[in-house]
């Protein structure tokens, strides 16, 4: 049975190095910046209905990112395991992953909509500062549930794209759906062309709207280019349901790591909101920032695991995977600065970016600069050695160092902090950094020991 339509990794291309990085991580990046985007280009449009919408978009992201959070921790996942099938070069390995990540995915956002109709309105009225803020929250929430649906879809394809090289296929869901995202709200949020104005709820119609462009032509793309992978007989290990269990087995540790960090980070969000109103406005501002600037050092580092992972799939030799590691590290020194860069632009053009706002709330973002500026090149070398360990199967242990920084410091901090201390929020951001130095040591370690040279990645 020919099976020519799916894509299988070529051995005899030539030594990867950061040149091939590169070509993987720019549509990744532009990728991932589009993503959160949604949530930066929602917090722009609705930050000029004052800091209580803006308050309420902040406090409804933050519940249903718990469940986002999950989805796009299992699409990581999946994105290594689809990495090592595409370096097999074994059509059965890849259908496997890629039926496997979507029944996960799923299942997954279902459950999650069900748990946010249950406890959301609950959680929402013990955590927002005024019954206003909670009235928009629970209207933001409502439509934003649609937007996890869709992902829950979305990201596992884009991940399969991902895995196999062909990065700039998400990218292109993304151009796509970006300026239905901005128009839609725009025009929701405001009530132009005689429509209603929805308000903070426009914001999550218009990116919920963006969210089925994105998906459609993901799916529209897979069937017409590999429909042949439907066709492909058998499963990785017999029958589906021991292939999703194998899947489970390899995913959960990932995940763990991912669900842990966005639960910490959410978790943390919901204790801003006990900052006074102008400091909470501006941790909502500047959050969605960090995510999308950062994007470029982590999604460098996940291309570098990609490329990994598909070496060691092909059973390459260690000199070869040492030379690509250090030239991909170089490179993501360079992607740290560039992200700095970022960060101060944002910070230093407040006044004009935000000039809506409260003029406290501003000089609180500026204040930030000193903590952001750092924060980039530790981040961006951990990020490095995570995905190379996970790349290569050592998905335990990269959980362990995530969860324990998390649990045992941020958290435990930002609460201390924020409800015990008081501290400025100059001093609460900063923990970000604290955590990643504390991370450095356990993470290089481990890397520098050279077992995941060796590791076998095929069963």
């Amino acid at each position: 049975m020919s099976v020519t339509a799916i894509p299988t990794r070529d051995s005899s291309r030539t030594e990867p190095d950061w040149r091939q990085v590169l070509a993987l991580a720019w549509p990744m990046t532009l990728k991932a910046i589009i993503l959160h985007g949604t949530v930066v280009i929602d917090a722009y449009l609705v930050s000029a209905l004052g800091e209580t919408a803006l308050a309420a978009m902040g406090l409804a992201a933050a519940i249903a990112g718990f469940v986002l959070g999950a989805i796009l921790a299992f699409a990581n996942a999946m994105q290594i395991r689809a990495a090592q099938a595409f370096g097999t070069g074994d059509p059965v390995f890849v259908k496997s992953t890629l039926a496997s990540g979507l029944t996960v995915s799923l299942a997954i956002g279902l459950a999650g909509l069900g748990v946010i109709a249950v406890f959301g309105e609950s959680l929402i009225g013990t955590m927002a500062p005024s019954a206003e803020v909670g009235r928009l929250a629970r209207e933001y929430l409502a439509v934003f549930s649609l937007v996890v649906l869709g992902e829950s879809v979305g990201q596992v394809l884009s991940s399969h794209f991902n895995g196999s090289g062909r990065t700039r296929v998400p990218l292109y869901s993304f151009c796509l759906s970006l300026p239905i995202n901005v128009i839609a709200s725009v025009v929701l949020i405001h009530g132009l062309f005689g429509l209603p104005a929805f308000g903070v709820a426009g914001a999550a119609m218009g990116s919920a709207l963006a969210v089925a462009v994105q998906v459609g032509f993901l799916c529209w793309h897979l069937l017409r280019r590999e429909f042949a992978l439907l066709r492909v007989p058998g499963w990785r290990q017999g029958a589906f349901g021991a292939t999703v269990a194998r899947h489970l087995g390899f995913s959960l540790p990932i995940a763990a790591t991912f669900i842990s960090a966005t639960f910490a980070t959410q978790v943390c969000t919901l204790i801003y909101a006990r900052l006074d109103l102008n400091e909470f406005a501006a941790m909502t501002l500047i959050a969605p920032w960090i995510m999308v600037a950062g994007t470029i050092g982590m999604q460098w580092a996940q291309a570098a695991g990609i490329i990994v992972a598909q070496l060691l799939g092909g059973r390459q030799p260690e000199a070869m995977l040492d030379r690509f590691l250090s030239s991909a590290w170089r490179g993501a020194f360079w992607a740290a600065a560039a992200v700095a860069v970022i960060y101060a632009a944002v910070c230093l053009s407040a006044g004009y970016l935000y000039a809506d706002l409260d003029a406290r709330t501003r000089a609180v973002l500026l204040g930030f600069l000193p903590v952001l500026l750092f924060l980039p090149f530790p981040k961006g070398s951990n990020a490095i050695c995570g995905n190379t360990l996970r790349a290569s199967g050592d998905t335990i242990h990269v959980m362990h160092i995530f969860v324990w920084a998390q649990w045992l410091f941020r958290v435990p901090a930002t609460a201390v902090a924020v409800l015990w201390l008081d501290l400025p929020a100059v001093w609460v951001l900063s923990l970000l950094l604290w955590e990643e130095l504390l991370k450095f040591p356990a993470f290089h370690r481990r890397l520098l020991r050279g077992d995941w040279k060796r590791a076998d990645i095929t069963p």
